[in-house]
């Protein structure tokens, strides 16, 4: 059982890593580009399927699509979708600049950032509940003593605390480079 809580509370932490790589902190990250997708014959596609991304420079993505007649589509997408970003297309290539980060939006950042910790902590005390809830279960069927109910909460406790502090220290690493660019 212990094992179980584990690997869900490590995929509830790589979602989480996974959702900061898409925060734009000022420096050209391609994850950025992750939700973004693209109808490619009649199929959402991620652009990452269609082109190749790279980062030249710190502050610009440059998207390189393999099928040319896909390239104004791209643009499109990525003026569809949230990430904010202006791109810039020459008839080859699809540029993203990033520009400088205000105080203000850096700040706003932090807030959101601070919110995705603070629903991931919450969900790893949700697994950490599920997993007492069985616990006491299993005392109640009989399937273990008391004494292997106390081991059992225990170390479902400190598994909790080792996510928990996990988790502030990669909001803190996060806060610390959009805080610093």
């Amino acid at each position: 059982m212990m094992n179980e809580l584990e690997t869900k509370m490590q995929k509830t932490l790589d979602k989480l890593q996974e959702s900061f790589s898409e925060v734009r902190a000022g420096r050209a990250n391609p994850a950025i580009l992750n939700k973004v997708s693209v109808e490619y014959y009649g199929v959402q596609t991620p652009i990452s399927q269609m082109a190749g991304i790279s980062v030249p420079e710190a502050r610009m993505i440059v998207i390189q699509p393999w099928d040319m007649s896909t390239l104004k589509e791209i643009e499109k997408a990525i003026l569809a979708s949230d990430i904010g970003l202006n791109p810039n297309n020459d008839g080859k290539v699809i540029r993203l600049n990033f520009p400088e980060l205000t105080e203000e939006r850096r700040k706003e950042l932090v807030k959101e950032i601070k919110k995705m910790a603070e629903e991931t902590k919450v969900s790893i005390r949700n697994i950490r509940r599920d997993g007492m809830e069985k616990v006491k279960a299993d005392l109640k069927n009989g399937e273990i003593t008391e004494d292997e109910k106390a081991k059992s909460e225990d170390n479902i406790q400190k598994l909790t605390d080792k996510f928990v502090a996990e988790i502030d220290k990669i909001l803190e690493n996060k806060e610390k480079e959009i805080l610093n660019i």
